[in-house]
């Protein structure tokens, strides 16, 4: 523990270029400088499932030599662990990556190897996304940190973000235990200087041969609970006196306990006061925070969402103060900070915001122009099904003016829920389950493996746009290439459909929308598990796809809206009406020729601008 008031702690371990006259200083995102930093401490093995704000981690990885690092895509977040673990088993330091929801699919494998320990050091790094920018709901990793009863590191900035990666391998060979390293959002994609460091050589430890560690059985399970309580005792010790943890003396009127980006924050907002900067959440360093809170009259705990490091102290009898005056939801924020301050009386005035009364535009997410996946939606919206969603960007179906989903939970929970809604008779429409490619392979094949096996009568549309859209168009087993673009084995998706049982299967192209139609109406006909496969590839990932656009002739246009309803941003209305009602226009710059609103429209006002129009 230090005692200083600089700007970013400077852990031990940063590396021969941080200790040279003229360092290499870059400026990395916070997901660079964790790649960095794990290759800096020598892992050999990464892996990954993509996940914003989690997903550039891997990607960086991937561009160190394939000498030094292994880095790959794994099918899902578990499977990555269980990689990660069974090379840290044999030896070497290991690395998995994941956003927070992620690390739900991983538990089970991180509950029972914290019983296990480690060989080579084993890190997970966990990307929380307050705000819930791009994620179905905003858990605190921390929590997962103290039930699994593993450390929690938690940096700042991106200099930390690396520095800690680091440190984090060294933790856990010296502590046997995975480590958790936990950014956020803002840190995640936030870009700040980062002094480089060299790639530490590191042997492999090789296999310790030693099953009544490494196998959970209940009587070793038994015997390593007590060993897992003794080495948090020592973790509370380490962390007591690491430079994780940071004094910065101020005021004696107010301190305040804070962590993670919410650090800058505090420090911009109330730079008189006393700080204590736990660089990790989990452990707590214990004999560190009462000596802090005695110096000190009054304790407010800054931390964003849900007030763990409030809760450990108060169990510790220490009076303090947190969420009364900041909020357990969203992001924190230097304003929100200084409200909550105002509020509980420690800053006396608020500055004045000047009002420039400006709305602004509303801009709710939308389908890229040509994406296959409108054409599925507006068909299931025709025959008026009831429809399952998945996690990915057609889970955009269930707003205007598409419309067609009625349910999306979580990553593969689609068909299973499509099971149980046509096994409780529930409804009388036909009952659909959509999911992605990427999402299929990643939690979708045991529910249909359910769904035959209880001879469900269900209809699953595979949207196959062959990349991980969502997060930026990554590479999984059914695209047939590596995270560092190497060929390999691609998964057939009809081979593995029919080896489940599916009697019912059908290939067809998404922007074939006759065929797309009947399709999807043969399928829900069909009594029993149907899966229709809708292959198309994303029109921007990995590559953009624009043909020659289409425009509109105007005089042939009636304002029927049947184009408008493939929710594509390239149409929208013109100041030419028909009838009292605004015609269409397609903008030129955008449309990519996929020719769907060409199909739909009823006059064949609707052509190739092979002219160039405007």
């Amino acid at each position: 523990m230090t005692n200083d008031t600089g700007s970013s702690a400077r852990i031990h371990g940063a590396g021969a270029a941080a200790q040279s006259p003229e360092p290499e200083v870059r400026s990395f995102m916070g997901n660079e400088a964790i790649a960095r930093g794990a290759w800096e401490a020598g892992v050999r093995i990464g892996a990954a499932y993509p996940g914003t704000p989690s997903t550039e981690i891997m990607e960086c990885l991937g561009t160190y030599p394939a000498e030094d690092v292994d880095a790959q895509w794994a099918t899902n977040e578990k499977v990555s662990l269980d990689v990660a673990i069974g090379a840290s088993l044999a030896g070497v330091r290991a690395m998995c990556a994941m956003k927070h929801v992620g690390l739900n699919v991983a538990s089970d494998s991180l509950m029972s190897q914290s019983y296990i320990g480690v060989n080579g050091g084993l890190v997970l790094v966990v990307c929380d996304d307050p705000g819930m920018h791009s994620s179905q709901n905003e858990q605190d990793t921390r929590l997962f940190g103290q039930f699994a009863m593993v450390p929690v590191l938690e940096p700042s900035d991106a200099q930390e973000a690396k520095d800690f990666t680091k440190l984090a391998f060294s933790i856990s060979e010296q502590f046997d235990t995975p480590v958790i390293v936990r950014s956020t959002t803002r840190l995640s994609h936030c870009r700040s200087p980062v002094v480089l460091g060299e790639r530490e050589r590191i042997r492999s430890k090789g296999f310790r041969d030693t099953p009544s560690k490494h196998v959970a059985l209940p009587g070793n399970a038994r015997v390593r609970h007590p060993l897992v309580l003794e080495r948090e005792q020592q973790l509370r010790d380490y962390m007591n006196t690491s430079d994780l943890i940071r004094w910065e003396p101020g005021s004696g009127d107010i301190g305040i306990i804070t962590l993670s980006t919410c650090y800058t924050y505090v420090r911009e907002v109330i730079p008189q006061a006393s700080v204590l900067k736990l660089g990790a959440s989990y452990p707590l360093a214990e004999d560190v925070v009462r000596r802090f809170c005695d110096s000190v009259k009054r304790v407010l705990v800054v931390e964003e969402l849900e007030p763990v490091i409030e809760k450990e102290l108060r169990a510790m009898d220490i009076e303090v103060e947190g969420k009364d005056y900041f909020p357990r939801v969203g992001e924190l924020s230097p304003e929100l900070l200084r409200a909550g301050l105002h509020k509980a009386g420690i800053i006396d005035e608020m500055p004045r915001i000047t009002d420039f009364n400006i709305d602004a535009v509303a801009r709710p997410p939308v389908l890229c122009a040509g994406c296959s996946h409108a054409s599925t939606y507006m068909a299931l919206g025709n025959i008026d099904a009831r429809v399952m969603g998945d996690i990915g960007c057609y889970t955009l179906g269930a707003i205007e003016p598409l419309k067609a989903m009625d349910a999306c939970v979580s990553m593969g929970s689609s068909i299973g829920m499509a099971v149980g809604m046509a096994k409780a008779g529930a409804t009388d429409k036909p009952v659909v389950a959509t999911i992605g490619d990427s999402t299929f392979i990643h939690a979708g094949i045991p529910p249909l493996i359910d769904a035959v096996y209880n001879n469900a009568d269900i209809t699953v549309l595979l949207l196959d746009n062959q990349t991980v859209a969502m997060t930026g168009g990554q590479d999984h087993a059914g695209t047939g290439r590596t995270l560092r673009g190497e060929e390999t084995h691609r998964v057939d998706f009809e081979q593995i459909i029919r080896a489940i049982g599916v009697q019912w299967l059908k290939t067809v192209d998404s922007y074939d929308i006759g065929s797309l139609y009947q399709t999807y109406r043969e399928a829900i006909q069909y009594k029993g598990v149907a899966v229709v496969i809708s292959n198309r590839p994303c029109v921007l990932d990995p590559v953009r796809i624009k043909g020659t656009p289409f425009h509109v002739r105007a005089e042939g246009c009636t304002a029927c809206q049947a184009c408008m309803n493939l929710a594509c941003p390239a149409i929208s209305w013109s100041d030419e009406l028909y009838d009292g009602h605004h015609k269409v226009k397609i903008d030129q710059a955008t449309c990519i020729g996929c020719s769907m609103c060409a199909q739909l429209c009823p006059t064949d006002c609707i052509q190739l601008n092979e002219s160039g129009i405007e």
